[in-house]
């Protein structure tokens, strides 16, 4: 018996690994075709980093979650198994995602001008966009959930984000996100988020030094994107 519990417990282990490192995998074999292997192994990395970031901010606040599991060109995700118990421990998940992936594309920066590599710039600012693409304030977005903190409502700013992207870039995951986000956005309008109030129950300080956060990594990343932006250019 001692032996059965032992190989479903590899067997887990194994799998877990599977679902990540296969997903991955298969991701890196896709962006090669479109985008070379240098940089799809640069792109894949800089999504496993920002689930991390969220893997870890969860598993520190003691929630069950799933490992990274990834789909080309829709990203990457993890399997939230236990949801937060209140709004504040669901925004610092969520913002830890954007966090993490903005340090790895700073670390693509740095060594891009350190070694003058234009795939390592394009990395850099693949990542940078990466992650003010997830701070648009809609569900499943990571910035839906990081502004729930500050209020539901601003859930609806969401909206003209991504029909404006959607005309200057249209993209069925665009659409995709829409789908999703609609019964968020519903629920903002009617006023009803479909949790109880103590869910949102928290300090006015700690609303606003969420607010504080949110601003300053969208205000910076979009810096850093224009300025990677005309880098590469140039």
């Amino acid at each position: 018996m001692g032996k059965l519990l032992a190989w479903l417990f590899v067997a887990g282990k194994l799998g877990k690994l599977f679902t990540t490192g296969g997903t991955m995998l298969l991701s890196v074999l896709v962006y090669s075709w479109v985008f070379g292997w240098k940089y799809a192994v640069g792109f894949v990395l800089l999504l496993f980093v920002h689930e991390m970031g969220h893997y870890l901010a969860a598993r520190q606040r003691g929630l069950a979650v799933g490992v990274p599991t990834f789909i080309p060109f829709v990203g990457a995700w993890i399997e939230m198994k236990q949801m937060p118990h209140n709004v504040e421990t669901e925004a610092y998940v969520g913002f830890a995602g954007p966090l993490v992936g903005t340090l790895g594309a700073l670390a693509c920066y740095w060594l891009a001008r350190q070694t003058d590599s234009q795939w390592l710039l394009a990395l850099a600012y693949a990542g940078c966009m990466l992650n003010l693409f997830n701070l648009i304030p809609v569900s499943p977005l990571d910035g839906g959930r990081i502004t729930a903190i500050i209020s539901p409502k601003v859930w609806l700013a969401g909206v003209p984000l991504l029909a404006a992207l959607f005309f200057y870039r249209p993209s069925p995951m665009l659409v995709l996100i829409a789908i999703m986000a609609y019964p968020q956005i519903k629920l903002a309008l009617s006023g009803d988020t479909g949790r109880p109030q103590a869910y949102y129950d928290v300090p006015l300080e700690t609303r606003i030094n969420y607010a504080v956060m949110y601003l300053g990594l969208a205000a910076f990343l979009a810096i850093m994107s224009y300025d990677l932006h005309e880098m590469i250019r140039s």
